[in-house]
């Protein structure tokens, strides 16, 4: 396979690299605090004990985002991306206060809903779209891939601490001020893009982007990836707790080995990707990983370090994906895309956060947690057929 030669980023570029993946960082962080504690943190409060309505509350932002995304991508094509970035983070905030002072999971749904109106993944992303040349778009993109999987990786950990320290609400309040820190990046630390660069993309139609197969399958991909991440967090930290006798404080000694141990094997794999343009063959790879650590899961939850071992393989190939789909939307639309593709990659990525909290909490309601465990290895398994498909790289 050919080796892509070495790319700089300007100063410039790699300002606003930095900036907005550590923008998107912090705000999805604030999202994923709730992940790994909330279906056992919320059994003290009113419909709290019931799997369907902590699932509802744990995907409802992705129902919001799903439906916001694209309107507020295009916004920014007309007004720019920082105020759009702005307002959207003012909602997040907003939500964040709702959920801090909510006395149910009822409101604590609401306020869930208000922050994913703030949808501004698309924004944030043709934002740095604007910023980058188109060679070295796609390290850039990585970057803010990457960034995500982290912000994943430190809410295992840091979510059981803050829980066990300040509770629930204190959680949210904590949530609200990692929103008021990405306000303060948007507004004073990402560059200036010359609006016509930003204006580039508005003469696309959104039919073109919906007819590109590849792109499709990309969507579908991660919309698949998000599903099944908060499916399993419906109903993993309560068979951590239970298994290995933990309080939910405790659950980060748990989550920290599994997440250091999956990003030092995750690294190698998305250098060699990058370097060999080997990325079709690294996503099927870890789409395929996914069927197997899925499928091995309904066995091994039922031992503590068996559950753990499956969990560590899960996330080097949640990381490993997380970091290249974004880097693959890039190479793959069209120059006159990507704006709007990438719109139509984080509604997909919403919708799948919103369907994997509903379903999960649904099918663990229904038929138990194994139910969850082999609808996600369902979900993998399409997933790889349809990324079988996949173009070569130009």
């Amino acid at each position: 396979m050919p080796v892509e030669p070495k790319l700089k980023l300007t100063p410039s570029e790699r300002r606003a690299s930095v900036a907005l993946a550590g923008l998107f960082a912090c705000r999805m962080l604030g999202l994923f605090l709730l992940l790994p504690v909330f279906a056992v943190a919320a059994r003290g409060l009113p419909g709290g004990d019931d799997p369907f309505r902590v699932g509802l509350a744990l995907g409802m932002y992705g129902l919001t985002q799903a439906v916001m995304q694209i309107p507020l991508g295009l916004a920014s094509d007309r007004w720019g991306r920082r105020p759009v970035v702005v307002a959207g983070l003012l909602l997040f905030i907003a939500g964040s206060v709702v959920c801090a002072l909510a006395q149910d999971v009822f409101w604590i749904t609401i306020g869930r809903a208000i922050q994913g109106a703030g949808a501004i993944s698309a924004a944030i992303t043709a934002w740095l779209a604007d910023a980058t040349r188109d060679a070295v778009r796609t390290r850039a993109m990585a970057m803010v891939g990457g960034s995500i999987g982290l912000s994943f990786a430190v809410s295992l950990v840091l979510a059981p601490v803050l829980v066990g320290w300040w509770g629930l609400p204190g959680l949210f309040w904590t949530i609200g001020c990692l929103g008021v820190a990405s306000l303060a990046v948007a507004r004073w630390f990402v560059p200036v893009v010359p609006r016509t660069e930003a204006r580039s993309m508005n003469n696309v139609g959104p039919r073109q982007v919906l007819a590109h197969a590849d792109l499709l399958r990309l969507n579908f991909g991660v919309f698949v990836l998000h599903c099944i991440q908060v499916a399993l967090f419906v109903v993993v930290p309560a068979l951590l707790a239970n298994a290995g006798g933990l309080p939910t404080q405790a659950l980060w000694k748990v989550y920290l080995p599994i997440i250091l141990v999956s990003f030092v094997l995750m690294v190698p794999v998305i250098f060699v990707a990058e370097r060999r343009r080997a990325h079709r063959g690294a996503l099927r790879a870890a789409v395929a990983g996914l069927i197997v650590v899925c499928a091995l899961l309904p066995g091994a939850s039922e031992g503590f370090y068996t559950l753990a071992v499956a969990m560590t393989a899960f996330f080097v190939a949640f990381n490993i994906l997380e970091a290249l789909q974004p880097s693959l939307v890039s190479r793959v639309a069209p120059a006159q895309y990507k704006g709007l593709a990438l719109g139509f990659y984080n509604t997909a990525q919403a919708a799948g956060l919103f369907c994997g909290g509903a379903l999960g909490g649904w099918l663990a309601a229904q038929a138990g947690t194994h139910a969850v465990f082999w609808a996600a290895a369902g979900l993998s398994a399409i997933w790889l057929a349809v990324t079988w498909a996949l173009k070569p790289l130009s």
